[in-house]
């Protein structure tokens, strides 16, 4: 299992192909989760952590984009992040401060070689607040 901490400083095709496997994952933030207080204010908290989560990933090659609702209410403010053909991960007790942590978490994925965000490294709000991990569906042996 590949375990890679960070990204060093390379060649130019080692540059070239860690922006490659960044373009391939990307993070869904809920931009309707409200904060502990349940504020109906605008803006909503998981449009403060879109933003947050925007401004980590400035520079680096991440897709970041939101949907109206996760269905995770209950854990409030929730993300999720995706890479083709790999396991999903939906994350929630986030802050509007969690944006790094989860640009940490996709550049984790990003170097991944099982198609799993490894476990050594990922920041602990990414370990304590993991909801759902969802196999791609052509892992499924079984399904009718």
């Amino acid at each position: 299992m590949d375990h890679h901490s960070g990204f060093s400083a390379g060649t130019a095709d080692n540059a070239s192909e860690q922006g490659e496997a960044l373009a391939g994952v990307t993070v869904i933030v809920c931009a309707s989760c409200r904060d502990e207080t349940g504020s109906d204010a605008h803006p909503r908290a998981g449009e403060l952590l879109a933003d947050d989560t925007r401004h980590a990933a400035s520079g680096d090659n991440i897709r970041v984009g939101t949907v109206e609702c996760l269905g995770n209410c209950k854990r409030r403010l929730s993300a999720a992040i995706l890479r083709d053909g790999c396991w999903s991960y939906v994350f929630g007790d986030l802050t509007t401060a969690s944006g790094a942590d989860l640009v940490a978490g996709a550049k984790l994925f990003a170097t991944s070689t099982d198609g799993l965000i490894p476990w050594r490294g990922r920041p602990d709000s990414l370990k304590r607040g993991l909801v759902a991990r969802i196999p791609p569906l052509d892992m499924l042996k079984d399904l009718k």
